[in-house]
């Protein structure tokens, strides 16, 4: 079974590859790796881990957090490798389609920016609409967004009272991005997380304000 792992790690020569042997102590073998974020002599990256039957999950962070100064951020099941740069790939398939580009837009964002699922969300006159949600979405009905309109990609507070109970029962981490129009939005949910980073939602930002100039708001 294959596994997404957050890992904290001091951003030095070696830390990394001292992870992956004591990842390889325990069987598991490192699919993917994508750095999330680094400064200030840290390294935040995302590992996809194949581990094999009969182990839990809580050997990879026993393991990873061997290696000193590194943390385990989240540890959560995933499906396939990290697939994070194919932003270009995905606006070319949203431009050959524009008339489903939305649908086609909340199907890809979650696969590159390591996500759940996505809604495209817009108010109008105090009323919410759903304009597209990906396949995994949830289908708790959205009463109330007071952080719209929106004007910047924003971390929002899984705890928030607008939050459907659902999804704070799963520990789902939030974030939104414009889509074109303050009042339109691209919102993004990672049951049992990680937190979302500043880098990821700035990338995310950037990739939603190019999505918007091809769909014309």
């Amino acid at each position: 079974m294959s596994f997404l792992i957050r890992v904290q790690l001091p951003d030095s020569p070696g830390t990394l590859g001292a992870v992956a042997t004591a990842l390889g102590t325990i069987g598991a073998d490192i699919l993917s790796v994508d750095v999330v974020e680094r400064g200030g002599g840290v390294a935040i990256d995302d590992l996809v881990i194949e581990l094999p039957s009969g182990r839990l999950p809580d050997a990879l962070i026993t393991a990873a957090e061997s290696i000193p100064g590194v943390e385990v951020d989240a540890v959560r099941p995933y499906a396939g490798v990290l697939d994070t740069h194919r932003e270009l790939e995905l606006v070319e398939e949203i431009a050959g389609q524009p008339a489903t580009g939305l649908e086609v837009l909340v199907e890809g964002v979650p696969r590159i920016i390591r996500a759940g699922w996505s809604i495209v969300v817009s108010t109008t006159d105090d009323r919410i609409q759903r304009l597209a949600s990906s396949s995994a979405a949830p289908e708790a009905p959205i009463e109330h967004l007071p952080w719209l309109p929106l004007e910047r990609a924003t971390i929002l507070d899984a705890e928030d009272d607008w939050v459907p109970e659902t999804w704070q029962e799963l520990g789902t981490e939030l974030a939104a991005t414009p889509l074109g129009k303050p009042g339109k939005a691209l919102l993004i949910g990672r049951p049992g997380g990680p937190m979302f980073r500043a880098a990821e939602v700035a990338r995310l930002a950037h990739f939603a304000g190019i999505v918007a100039v091809v769909l014309d708001g």
